[in-house]
């Protein structure tokens, strides 16, 4: 697609039929639903996505994270067209399909681990977690779980359990699930103990061992701990190249699983198959979605064979396994692959991230920048030194963005969130950026 045609704002968002859809909606749709702006998708090419009005954005969102092969990828559409006119379902938990198969045997290939391993497919990211949670559980027969704060697992009440992103998630819903505990994450631009990295020699990991399980959660009752390599909701954040191997010889010193959520970080987003591949770490149990089927429902927890010993019976799901999906995720796979995604989301990412670290000299509320691919944060601030999250400033550089023809949104407190599909070219990169700092620069001026 020629760049120049992009963005093509005909009518200031939220156009008309926007607005009457919009008008609808609140009357129909369940409240719990916080949109981020009125973007009424009515169609996507690419990496564009087109509102009911004919307005057409930039999309650096991927649909929240779950187009890494771009809108309607041909090679993807074409599977599903196919696959519906043969079989849409018939219950994978009763019965067999050949996708299934042919899916699992890729999971068990780019997974990370050089040892057997066997697949559960379900529904969603959250119900790849639950699957998570009652494996751990059975394998081990134990009934505690360790998570961190500013976590996102999920929103079903297992899942929501180990979330601690937000307290309008978890809200009005105790107990949930007991037995979990949440620890700090290294989050290094704010770190919990106000120490400062490298000089704090992730004192964050053994304040695990000496103020948790030392002292009042005892180790042999901890089935798993469930970690995302790069927090999603939490604001985007990056620990340091040696977090994970420290944590896990913690969690092999105790015989702790490491269960690690990729439903954000995986299929190609930093570059890397999973995000865990960056540092150098083995998981028990992966768990991923978004972006396996390109849009289309599924959730896959993908676990050492050995772990994977439950019973006939103990799990199942009927909708799981569904061959649309899975005959989806198989082409996205194959896209990734033979498209040579991962390289271009490191290519565009490290582009985007010096072209971000410029804006940040230049903006003061641009606090830090951080990110692996195409997975990047920009955490937006009052003031730099005192880093006072800047979440009205964050909201207005997304809406100015916004309304210039540039879908993106926020994480954790005032992180812009920068997630373009992994086909995205420079030249699209570049008229992004360009709209996001114009933004920023506004922002930055009424701010002073």
């Amino acid at each position: 697609m020629p760049a120049a045609k992009y963005p093509k704002i005909v009518v200031t968002p939220p156009g008309p039929k926007a607005r009457a859809l919009l008008k609808e909606d609140e009357s129909l749709i369940s409240p719990s639903l916080v949109r981020f702006y009125p973007l009424a998708a009515d169609s996507g090419q690419g990496c564009i996505v087109k509102d009911v009005d004919g307005n057409e954005f930039i999309d650096f969102n991927s649909g929240l994270v779950c187009l890494a092969v771009g809108h309607s990828h041909p090679k993807v559409v074409g599977a599903i067209k196919s696959q519906a006119e043969k079989l849409i379902h018939y219950s994978w938990t009763d019965f067999y399909y050949e996708k299934v198969v042919q899916l699992s045997k890729e999971l068990v290939k780019i997974t990370p681990g050089n040892f057997q391993k066997k697949v559960f497919l379900s529904n969603s990211g959250t119900e790849a977690i639950e699957a998570a949670m009652k494996l751990a559980k059975w394998h081990s027969r134990k009934h505690s779980f360790l998570s961190f704060t500013g976590a996102f697992h999920g929103r079903t009440l297992g899942a929501l359990s180990l979330t601690a992103s937000k307290p309008v998630q978890r809200r009005h819903f105790f107990p949930m699930v007991p037995g979990d505990t949440h620890v700090p994450f290294a989050y290094c631009y704010r770190c919990p103990f106000k120490m400062t990295y490298p000089e704090c020699d992730m004192y964050c990991v053994d304040f695990i061992q000496e103020q948790v399980l030392d002292k009042y959660l005892p180790p042999e009752d901890v089935a798993a701990f469930f970690i995302e390599p790069i927090q999603g909701e939490g604001g985007y954040v990056v620990p340091p190249q040696e977090y994970f191997k420290r944590l896990r010889k913690l969690l092999d010193k105790n015989g702790i699983l490491m269960v690690d959520d990729e439903v954000q970080a995986g299929m190609g987003r930093t570059g890397r198959w999973f995000g865990i591949e960056h540092w150098g770490v083995e998981p028990d149990v992966l768990c991923t979605s978004k972006a396996l089927a390109s849009g289309m429902p599924i959730g896959a927890t993908v676990a050492n064979s050995d772990l994977m010993d439950w019973e006939g019976g103990s799990h199942a799901n009927t909708f799981g396994g569904n061959p649309v999906s899975c005959a989806a995720a198989i082409e996205v796979i194959n896209a990734i692959r033979d498209e040579h995604l991962l390289e271009n989301a490191t290519k565009q990412g490290d582009y985007m991230v010096k072209r971000l670290k410029e804006m940040q000299e230049k903006y003061d509320i641009i606090g830090d920048v951080r990110g692996k691919g195409l997975m990047i944060g920009a955490e937006i601030v009052k003031d730099p030194k005192t880093k006072e999250s800047g979440d009205n400033e964050a909201h207005e550089i997304m809406m100015k963005s916004f309304r210039r023809g540039l879908a993106m949104i926020t994480a954790g407190h005032s992180t812009l969130r920068i997630a373009p599909p992994l086909i995205i070219t420079r030249e699209l990169v570049d008229s992004g950026l360009e709209i996001l700092e114009g933004a920023v620069k506004e922002v930055a001026k009424s701010s002073k």
